[in-house]
């Protein structure tokens, strides 16, 4: 079963003029068990907006989406249960300490109080937490607090997890921690969704790739088949050649 699901997602905003954009247009994809799918484009080609519709944050113009086989529109409590969501923007209690918060989630989704601390226990190792899981949110690093964050959306173990930008601003060693947990978690069986700038991560993570552009789907494919489609090897390279668009180069990080 796919365990992700878009059909022909559509989202229009107005605009200050009267007119509309469409952010996302007509979108379908759709994503195993076991796979990392990588959703990738510039800014402004509808990546975070398509996310935030996936995990029924943002109700689609038209369209629709199933995530484990639940609709993001009517069946929102199995959409939450079967979800981790993780944003660059992210909050975090900043009164709590990383175990605090971790327990405190996993118990929202449901955890009792033993299996959420065993839970918390084993991510606070995994992660690489141990050393600053008993301050307070409020006084972490930007990286400490993005492997916290991860921890969040893996608490209660979800079969699913959206991962948008998750090694946004991290130092060497925490972004190579963060890759390697969430190859860890496909490993596991886990479906994964990753958008991200930094390709040459993508590239080499990702069981499929959906170039996004203008909020219409591009292309699709793993990187060989897209290398073949397009005559180029490097992924920033074969972006601009399927689109046709070499103004396109400022906006992506190769």
């Amino acid at each position: 079963m796919d365990m992700v699901v878009a059909d022909r997602l559509l989202k229009v905003f107005p605009t200050p003029d009267g007119g509309e954009k469409r952010a996302v247009d007509q979108l379908s994809f759709s994503v195993g068990a076991g796979k990392i799918y990588g959703l990738l484009g510039p800014n402004g080609a509808g990546k975070t907006t398509t996310l935030r519709m996936l995990s029924g944050l943002m109700a689609p113009t038209s369209g629709s989406a199933t995530i484990a086989g639940f609709d993001v529109a009517t069946e929102i409590e199995g959409v939450k249960r079967s979800l981790g969501f993780l944003t660059a923007n992210t909050g975090l209690y900043q009164r709590l300490t990383a175990r605090e918060l971790l327990v405190y989630f996993a118990q929202l989704h449901g955890l009792a109080k033993a299996p959420a601390v065993a839970r918390m226990e084993r991510l606070v190792d995994w992660l690489g937490i141990e050393g600053f899981a008993d301050l307070r949110c409020g006084a972490l690093s930007t990286g400490q607090k993005q492997r916290v964050n991860i921890a969040r959306a893996l608490v209660a173990d979800p079969p699913i997890l959206i991962l948008d930008e998750p090694t946004l601003g991290l130092d060497v060693i925490s972004n190579r921690l963060m890759l390697q947990h969430i190859e860890r978690e496909r490993d596991g069986g886990k479906t994964i969704i990753l958008s991200t700038h930094y390709l040459d991560e993508a590239e080499a993570m990702c069981d499929q790739i959906g170039l996004l552009y203008e909020g219409r789907l591009v292309a699709e494919g793993d990187i060989g088949e897209l290398r073949t489609l397009s005559g180029e090897e490097r992924l920033s390279n074969i972006f601009l050649k399927l689109i046709h668009a070499d103004e396109a180069a400022g906006a992506l990080i190769s």
